[in-house]
Parts: structure tokens; sequence; C-alpha cells
């Protein structure tokens, strides 16, 4: 059964242009549990195969949340492939509070260079729901460098008036340089903290700011071209 379900899934990911990772404990929450379960499946080689495939003919991957640590923990944020990782790769640790966390925070876009943000302007602030045990972004300080000097800082976490902190009023995990979402290198993966689809009509009204992000339509929008 289970490699019945592997060879099914290279059979969609052959057809695709779109891989997302979504939130929302989609594998369990226990520490490490969802992206370690990720990872593991992304790791088949089988599959590893058919995810750079899809990289290779221009398409795009989304991770949110435990989303994004799987993304993170993989390879395929910053590095674009599934790799083995060394300790100088950035990963995603415990909040600095030590327990779970679910709030609505502010992000301000870092950049727009990648086919995701194509329509992000930098410096918006959106007000963003979270909801996570571990989300706190981690990095050398080489890496840090090198994420912004490449654009691959999507968003950070801020005030009200779009400043960076490292408040944990703000930065509610504590990422280092409050960091709430990266792209690979080239800029086709994305992976992010903040869940982005948990806005529609009718819900956070009694909560100020802008919420609905263009990472959905740009990723669509992409492919109209």
């Amino acid at each position: 059964m289970i490699f019945d379900s592997i060879d099914g899934l290279v059979e969609l990911l052959e057809k695709c242009q779109i891989i997302a990772f979504p939130g929302g404990f989609s594998s369990g929450d226990e520490p490490d549990g969802s992206a370690k379960f990720i990872v593991n499946v992304l790791q088949n080689e089988k599959v590893k195969n058919a995810v750079h495939a899809l990289l290779d003919r221009d398409g795009l991957i989304l991770g949110i949340c435990n989303g994004f640590q799987a993304l993170v923990k993989s390879g395929l944020v910053p590095y674009g492939r599934i790799m083995t990782l060394d300790d100088k790769a950035p990963t995603l640790f415990r909040n600095n509070i030590n327990r779970h966390i679910s709030t609505v925070v502010q992000t301000r876009v870092a950049s727009n260079n990648s086919p995701w943000l194509a329509h992000e302007k930098v410096g918006d602030v959106y007000s963003i729901a979270v909801s996570h045990g571990e989300g706190k972004f981690v990095a050398t300080d080489e890496m840090v460098e090198e994420l912004f000097a490449k654009g691959c800082v999507a968003y950070q976490y801020c005030d009200e008036n779009g400043v960076t902190s490292n408040d944990s009023h703000y930065n509610v995990n504590g990422s280092v340089c409050a960091i709430e979402g990266i792209t690979s290198f080239d800029g086709h993966v994305l992976g992010k903290m903040g869940h982005s689809e948990r806005f529609f009509a009718d819900v956070f009204k009694n909560i100020p700011g802008k919420k609905k992000q263009t990472i959905f339509s740009s990723g669509v929008n992409y492919f109209k071209k």
C-alpha cells in the first residue's frame, strides 16, 4: 500500500505545476512531527526526482507553517533542492516562550523577487494569523546575509508601522532578524509561518490591517503568462 501511494504521488507530481504543503497540524504536531513525516516522503528517491523535475520545468512550491518546516528541513528553501543538510543550514526551532502561539501578527513584505511575490509591494504590512509551536527561524550570520543579499527574505515580523522588531509582542517566536518567510535562491519555492490561507470574506473583521495576501493568485497567474 505504501509503495502504491508513492507511485500515485509521483504520477500526480508529473502532471502538476504547483506543489503546496499545508499547515494546520497536517500530520500531527508533536515536536518535528509534521516536518519529519513530509521530509521522509520527499526523500524517497522517486518522489525527490519528481519534485526536482517539477522545479526544472519551471514549477512552483509553497509551504505554510508545517509545510514551511518541511521545506526548510528538506533543503527546498533556500537551496531549491531536496538534500542532506549540515549545521550551516537554516532551521526552525521552538518558540522562545517554549509553547504554542496562536494569534494575529503583522508582517511586512521584504522582497518581491519571486513568482509568488510578483504582485506584492515591498514595505506593505499584513495582519496574518499564526499558530505554531516551532516557528523560530534560525540561521547563521552568513546565511542571513546571503538571504537578504539575494532577495530571499520574503516577509518579516513587524509593528503596525512596518518597522521590524525583536520585541516578543511582534516577533512572537524570536526569529532571527524577524524573518517570517523565505524563498529559495531562484525564487520558485516559498515557505512562511503565517497562515495566509486562513483569511477569507467575513473573518477577522474585528482585526485592523490588510489581510489578503496575493501569493495564491500570483502562483496561479504565473502559468497564465
